[in-house]
């Protein structure tokens, strides 16, 4: 156990603790660095960060402009794949689908759209087409969201009821693995991030749903309605 590791959270009430996914209270101290202190709930094992210690607004978006994953980029391309090719297998031709979290360089909806889809975008500081909430689709999208998310069980379960009886939910995000590796995980260092996801976290959440639940390689997850 490290110094760090063993260190219990200065800077935030752990009274306070209440996990942001399934609202259980007074979740458990899990880490601490220098900057911010996560917890994990013990019911559905997400680890977060509290309020207290998220960006402002301003802030988080100032990070977010600092992105340049452009549409022409071979690599981004290639990285998207991981959840678009996935998905092209279990959705029908000329889908219906939301892209949540576009990003300041849309591409994904782009790569869906060139394969026969049509394609919808929400990013609430690049895309803020709220109007998307109130359509159906035949598959969504989320790649690199969950960890940004500050309210995700008021958000998820809203991009849930947006998806159709017998659509897809198509996620991306790292997993953590356990205490002694998320102490050396580059994943947290960034501040953006406050909501960290497990195997077990979208085992309880699929439970939640009654969704099928397939991983794909490291860090994509499939959820059937």
């Amino acid at each position: 156990m490290t110094p760090m590791d063993s260190k219990l959270p200065m800077n935030s009430n752990i009274k306070n603790s209440v996990c942001p996914l399934c609202k259980t209270s007074d979740c458990n101290a899990y880490f601490a660095d220098r900057r911010r202190d996560y917890f994990q709930c013990p019911i559905c094992r997400l680890i977060f960060v509290l309020p207290d210690q998220f960006l402002s607004a301003a802030a988080e978006k100032a990070e977010y402009d600092l992105h340049e994953n452009k549409p022409d980029d071979p690599g981004y391309r290639s990285f998207l794949s991981r959840v678009l090719v996935p998905m092209q297998e279990r959705i029908m031709p000329g889908s219906h689908g939301l892209d949540f979290g576009s990003g300041p360089g849309p591409t994904l909806s782009l790569m869906f759209e060139e394969a026969g889809h049509r394609m919808e975008i929400y990013d609430k500081f690049y895309a803020d087409n709220f109007y998307v909430f109130e359509k159906q689709y035949d598959f969504i999208t989320a790649t690199e969201v969950l960890e940004h998310l500050h309210n995700p069980s008021k958000t998820m379960n809203s991009l849930w009821e947006c998806l159709k009886t017998g659509g897809w939910f198509g996620i991306m995000t790292k997993l953590a693995t356990g205490k002694e590796a998320f102490a050396k995980w580059h994943y947290k260092n960034d501040l953006t991030h406050v909501c960290f996801f497990s195997r077990n976290t979208f085992r309880w959440l699929a439970d939640l749903w009654q969704a099928e639940l397939v991983f794909v390689g490291k860090d994509v997850v499939l959820l059937k309605k």
